[in-house]
């Protein structure tokens, strides 16, 4: 991997896409980075969430949104869809950790069913460990690749896509709204509704849509112009969706609700805005799937064998964070330093 240039020398995002340039755009990637240490922060909060723990579970729940977001945002820039590359990209990495995961579940569970539909259904759904994510990028980008082949041709295809990616933004909004109380109607038990939920696909491409609008209309920069009214409204969108969840008002869940879309895009709005550019956080947001990927091993590793509830929820948190964003960071150097160039992008590093 080559190293990342100053912050001072790296094009924006949209001269890149115009001139073809390889260089990564730093401002992105460490949008990128900040939010997989969001992840791993996630992941190492202790089961069942206390008070305390529920808002700093709440203050980081943008990190799903912020990637799938930065995934709208380049699309508009480079004005296509590269299904092929994006889905090899994506499911290689994913069908490796599988396997791997798979293995460690067996391990641990010698009850485990290993039936071959059963099999097929883990891995189709991303049923194992966190990788809800890899099924939701991979519906948002097959929903983008569509809309962007629909409006490709004729007059005013512009146009056309702007309107389809509004209806996308309102149709998930009602997905969110109306699928829990539907399938609870329908008697699914509330553990079968919690995982469905996490898969709303609709739901979470609105994210990507309303990155996909704002790189349409190229508005970075008048973004950053609005930074300290983006704060502002993003702290009170924090309070909104944390008072929800703690209090229990109205539809508290900790993914498709009205109240986190509020939060969750104006974080990634901010995060934009912000433009932070800091080459070792970028680094870690260019290898932001290889941890994704890897990083839950060691967090389940230190769950299942290292007794740290002992500890308290505080310290058995804060250890499990530092161990495995440690862990996961030290993973990624490694494979970049001694793995083969070539198998970097099969491991998604």
């Amino acid at each position: 991997m080559t190293p990342l240039a100053a912050h001072h020398t790296f094009p924006t995002a949209e001269l890149q896409a115009r001139a073809g340039a390889t260089t990564r755009d730093i401002g992105i990637d460490t949008m990128r980075g900040v939010a997989i240490l969001m992840v791993i922060g996630i992941h190492s909060l202790q089961q069942p969430l206390n008070a305390w723990q529920t808002a700093i579970d709440a203050a980081l729940r943008p990190c799903v949104p912020i990637f799938l977001f930065v995934s709208g945002y380049l699309t508009a820039v480079l004005g296509k869809v590269p299904l092929g590359k994006r889905l090899q990209a994506a499911l290689v990495p994913y069908a490796i950790a599988f396997a791997a995961a798979y293995i460690y579940m067996a391990l641990h569970n010698p009850a485990m069913d290993h039936r071959a539909t059963t099999t097929l259904a883990r891995f189709g759904l991303a049923y194992l460990f966190v990788y809800y994510y890899v099924f939701v990028y991979v519906g948002c980008t097959v929903a983008l690749w569509l809309i962007f082949t629909i409006t490709s041709r004729g007059p005013r295809s512009d146009s056309r896509r702007v309107a389809l990616l509004l209806l996308a933004v309102v149709f998930g909004f009602v997905a969110g709204s109306y699928l829990d109380p539907l399938l609870l109607r329908s008697g699914l038990a509330e553990s079968l509704v919690e995982e469905v939920r996490m898969r709303d696909i609709p739901f979470w491409f609105t994210f990507m849509a309303l990155g996909t609008l704002l790189g349409e209309f190229q508005v970075r920069q008048a973004l950053a112009n609005q930074r300290t009214l983006l704060l502002g409204a993003t702290t009170a969108a924090y309070i909104v969706y944390a008072a929800v969840r703690l209090f229990s008002v109205g539809d508290a869940a900790d993914y498709d609700s009205i109240a986190f879309f509020g939060y969750a895009a104006l974080a990634c709005c901010l995060f934009l805005a912000l433009d932070a550019r800091f080459p070792f956080i970028a680094s870690l947001g260019s290898g932001s799937y290889f941890i994704y990927l890897w990083h839950i091993f060691f967090v389940m590793l230190l769950r299942d064998h290292a007794r740290l509830r002992a500890l308290g929820p505080a310290a058995a948190s804060a250890i499990t964070y530092v161990a495995a964003a440690t862990a996961s960071i030290a993973a990624l150097i490694l494979v970049r330093e001694f793995v083969p160039a070539r198998l970097h992008r099969w491991l998604g590093a």
